[in-house]
C-alpha cells in the first residue's frame, strides 16, 4: 500500500506520540492514571477548582473518561461536584485533594515551566505562533471535512 505520509508528516507524529507517551510514563510514575492526571492538571489550571465543561475542553479526551475520572477521584476524597446552576457544576479539590496535587501535577507543571523557562523569549513566540497555526488550520480543514461528509 502507497505512503500517504511525509517526511515531516513522520516527524510530526512522532514528535506528537513521543511526548504522549513521555506523560504517560510520569502518569505512571506518580502512581496515578493519565485520565485523573489530566483532570487534575486542568483544575489546576484554574486554581482549586474548574467548571466541569472547561475540564473536558482542556484534557482533550473524551466527557465519559473524564466523568469516570472523576468519580474514582470523588470516591477517593480528591475532588467534590459543585452545583453552579442548572446543570453547571464545577470540580473542587478537596484538602487531600490539594495535597495531593502538590506531590503530583504540580511536580510536572514545575517540570514543564522549567523547560520553557531556559528557552529564549524568541524560542517560547515562534513554538507558540507555529503550534497556534497549526491548530487553527487543522480546525478549519476539519470543518471543511463536516461539510463533505
Amino acid at each position: 500500500m502507497k505512503s500517504y505520509t511525509t517526511e515531516d508528516m513522520k516527524r510530526f507524529n512522532y514528535l506528537t506520540g513521543e511526548t504522549e507517551a513521555a506523560y504517560h510514563e510520569a502518569a505512571l510514575k506518580l502512581g496515578m492514571p493519565d485520565s485523573a492526571v489530566q483532570v487534575l492538571y486542568a483544575i489546576c489550571n484554574h486554581g482549586d477548582s474548574c467548571p466541569l465543561g472547561e475540564i473536558c475542553r482542556l484534557c482533550g479526551i473524551s466527557k465519559q473518561t473524564v466523568n469516570s475520572a472523576l468519580r474514582r477521584l470523588e470516591a477517593d476524597g480528591i475532588v467534590y461536584l459543585e452545583v453552579l446552576s442548572g446543570k453547571k457544576k464545577r470540580v473542587c479539590l478537596t484538602q487531600k485533594g490539594q495535597e495531593l496535587v502538590e506531590k503530583t501535577v504540580v511536580r510536572l507543571i514545575e517540570i514543564e515551566n522549567g523547560i520553557l523557562g531556559s528557552w529564549s523569549r524568541e524560542e517560547l513566540e515562534l513554538y507558540f505562533e507555529l503550534t497556534k497555526r497549526f491548530l487553527t488550520s487543522f480546525r478549519e480543514k476539519v470543518r471543511e471535512l463536516e461539510r463533505e461528509t
